[in-house]
């Protein structure tokens, strides 16, 4: 365990960012699964829905950081491509 001050400070902070970056990404997947669903159950509206929905999950979190932009970006493609190829 950390014995200086800042040392206390910067783990306190390192377990509440890790808590929230925990948070956001089980979102994002969570988002992402409700769009394969609605992928597979074929239903293109409800699918376009969760797509929207899920987009602005994955650039929320690229943009706090949680997860990297080319990642977001391609999380984002393969997801668009999935729903566009099922309608």
């Amino acid at each position: 365990m950390a014995n200086h001050k800042s040392a206390l400070k910067r783990a306190k902070q390192s377990e509440t960012k890790r808590l929230r970056n925990k948070a956001v990404k089980t979102r994002v997947k969570h988002l992402v699964k409700n769009v394969q669903q609605a992928v597979d159950g074929g239903s293109p509206d409800s699918a376009n829905a969760e797509l929207n929905a899920a987009r602005s999950a994955i650039d929320k979190a690229a943009k706090k950081g949680v997860i990297h932009k080319r990642t977001a970006a391609r999380k984002i493609s393969r997801l668009a491509k999935r729903v566009n190829a099922s309608a």
